[in-house]
């Protein structure tokens, strides 16, 4: 049981304080609301490209992590389709330096062409190394516009093309940063080695003078169901075949969510799992096989990917995934099998909730979700999953229809 208290400052700023005395750090955790499915369908990568201007110097503090590092201290972030997710830690000692850091960000960025163009520069390379020059690295680039034809999941966090980052101008970047950096579209969340009295203290001190921002009403056109399998074969110069088939599933926010996320343990969590030993110990179809939930706030994908073994066509990869996940639609999963991916989910998530950093990241988006006591809820949602819900949930997933795939295949 993760124990929190949850207060607002009056510019809308959700602080949600967890204690634990255990570790002489302290974490600061701030989740902004705002992700690439917020952005332009024209100009996209922004939220991505923040990350890294978000580092660049604010108004008072030219250079972030400089004074961070002074005390003994850490930070790094993140970027999704949803959530843009910043976190540091340091000695419970220096919290202060952690909320000067933070809410001067905030509060403003140091808007220069010159930050401007040096994180362009990193966002750019980063997109040719992670995207275009590494093997398999275009699969979402390819995957997503297939899967989505009006949603923004519809392009991947860095973007749809180089050329919209590389036109970006500062007053785009100051229009995203103040609609979307602001207080009342943020969530902080301090945990370790803390008391809630000084948490507050130094939230009402940092924070409380940062003007509020205005309200976000998200209107995203709805994806419609996908009523005839798509797919898309590329020739790429990589080492082996791979496949990779994508089906629309529920919400991160649905009750579903839980039995689908179960069903992919089921495939392929583990050496002992349907996909590991029918395909790659049995069949010797791939090398390497896997089955996950995109776990997106918006109806996701869930996604089964495989690389085949030399000699595979694939036909045959594509019959014997095929077949596997036709015997999940057909045969309930037995109590046995169910009981061992429970357990294992239980395990992990205890596991996890070791780090404060974990734990900090995890009531954030839980309070996003709509209620930061979700983290306390939802192992008990994932064991009380029955075989027949799994059952309905693949019957509901797995249908031809519904799925795009990628046939993406070794030069020969």
């Amino acid at each position: 049981m993760i124990k929190f208290e949850k207060f607002e400052l009056a510019n809308g700023l959700k602080v949600i304080v967890h204690q634990d005395k255990s570790t002489p750090l302290a974490c600061i955790n701030i989740l902004y609301n705002v992700g690439s499915r917020d952005e332009n369908s024209n100009q996209t990568g922004f939220a991505h490209l923040f990350e890294h201007l978000m580092f660049g110097g604010s108004v008072n503090i030219p250079n972030y992590d400089e004074p961070l590092q002074r005390v003994g201290g850490e930070n790094n972030a993140f970027t999704t389709n949803d959530i843009t997710n910043y976190h540091l830690s340091l000695p419970s000692d220096n919290l202060e330096t952690g909320f000067w850091l933070e809410s001067d960000r905030m509060l403003s960025l140091a808007f220069s062409e010159k930050s401007l163009e040096v994180q362009r520069n990193v966002v750019i390379e980063e997109f040719k190394q992670r995207y275009l020059n590494q093997p398999y690295g275009d699969v979402w680039l390819l995957l997503r516009p297939m899967a989505y034809k009006v949603h923004p999941y519809l392009w991947d966090t860095i973007g749809k093309e180089i050329s919209h980052i590389e036109n970006v101008k500062i007053e785009d970047v100051k229009k995203f940063f103040n609609t979307f950096y602001c207080p009342n579209n943020a969530i902080m969340v301090v945990a370790g080695n803390v008391e809630v009295e000084d948490v507050k203290q130094l939230s009402e001190k940092w924070f409380g003078p940062i003007a509020k921002g205005a309200d976000n009403k998200r209107n995203l056109p709805q994806e419609p169901e996908q009523t005839e399998a798509r797919s898309l074969t590329v020739e790429r110069d990589v080492p082996v075949d791979a496949i990779y088939k994508a089906y629309h599933m529920c919400s991160r926010y649905d009750k579903e969510y839980y039995a689908v996320d179960l069903i992919s343990d089921v495939l392929s969590q583990g050496n002992s799992s349907r996909l590991h030993n029918s395909l790659i110990k049995d069949k010797k179809i791939f090398s390497d096989i896997h089955a996950y939930v995109m776990s997106d706030f918006d109806k996701g994908l869930f996604v089964v990917s495989g690389k085949l073994t030399a000699g595979v066509t694939m036909e045959q990869a594509e019959d014997g995934i095929n077949e596997e996940l036709q015997k999940i639609r057909v045969e309930l999963v037995s109590v046995d099998e169910l009981m061992k991916v429970k357990n294992k989910m239980e395990a992990s998530h205890v596991f996890g909730e070791v780090d404060i950093l974990n734990k900090a990241t995890n009531l954030a988006v839980s309070e996003l979700l709509g209620d930061a006591d979700m983290i306390n809820k939802e192992v008990g949602k994932y064991l009380s999953v029955t075989a027949e819900q799994i059952n309905e949930q693949a019957n509901i997933i797995f249908r031809k229809e519904n799925c795009s795939t990628l046939y993406y295949k070794s030069k020969k």
